[in-house]
């Protein structure tokens, strides 16, 4: 696999797990409950911070120490970035109007003119942006380096993200079923939540390969995304209620499976 092949494949994969764990749908006749949530969102956390550190926060390390012999420079992007990262979330949380369904929470602008189906829409479709940007930039990377390292880290990546999507996936469908969606309406809402991740890969990939100097930035910014999202999001709701520990198991299972593929890979 060249490395053109491997970045249409894993853009690819991260859509069509979203895809496949939307039709999840079909399957169930109302919600998901409380355990089954926080299972699922429990491991998807775990993934993602996993993913975060190994494929994102070490690679970055590692490109500021290429581009910088002096590391308190090299310390910058990397410190930089993944502030930048926590801080374009928390705009975004600021202004984007959203619903988080499991809360029954709005957050951002106030905009009477959406549908609450539509501000949740938007809430799951935000929080998948730095999920897409991560597998771009380390695609970019491995077009930019033409090393098998770099396509190995990115197959991880986006085979890890692809894991946790498939879950997700159906924890945006799913719900849906809850508030009166049909099954079919149910599932193109999960599947187009996970449109923004290829598109926002395909912007990442381009800008890693040609804005060499600033990829120590963009993986260390795609972290602090995550990052934020999980600690915001994922975290905090599957560890609530009777089921915590649930939560908690799921999330340290989901990290050793990002960790054994960063191995493995």
């Amino acid at each position: 696999m060249n490395e053109v092949t491997l970045s249409i494949f894993s853009l690819a994969l991260i859509f069509a797990a979203t895809t496949l764990g939307a039709a999840m749908v079909y399957f169930f006749k109302k919600g998901l409950s409380e355990k089954t949530s926080s299972i699922i969102l429990g491991g998807a956390g775990g993934i993602m911070i996993s993913a975060s550190i190994f494929g994102l926060i070490l690679p970055s390390i590692e490109k500021s120490n290429e581009l910088y012999s002096n590391k308190y420079l090299a310390a910058l992007p990397v410190i930089g970035g993944f502030l930048i990262g926590c801080l374009f979330m928390t705009l975004l949380d600021k202004v984007v109007p959203h619903f988080h369904m499991d809360r029954h929470e709005e957050e951002g602008l106030s905009n009477e003119k959406l549908t609450q189906s539509t501000k949740f829409f938007l809430a799951v479709t935000m929080h998948n942006i730095p999920e897409g940007l991560s597998v771009g930039f380390a695609c970019g990377i491995a077009l930019a380096d033409h090393s098998s390292a770099s396509m190995a880290g990115a197959l991880a990546l986006a085979i890890g993200i692809a894991i946790q999507n498939f879950p997700e996936g159906a924890a945006v469908s799913i719900p849906m079923l809850d508030v009166g969606y049909s099954k079919n309406k149910s599932f193109l809402f999960g599947m187009f939540s996970g449109i923004v991740e290829p598109i926002a890969g395909i912007i990442g990939l381009f800008l890693a390969q040609y804005l060499v100097s600033t990829v120590p930035w963009l993986l260390s910014l795609a972290a602090g995304a995550m990052f934020y999202v999980t600690l915001d999001e994922l975290i905090p709701t599957s560890i609530q209620g009777k089921h915590s520990h649930y939560g908690l198991w799921s999330f340290l299972i989901g990290f050793l499976i990002m960790l054994a593929l960063e191995i493995l890979l």
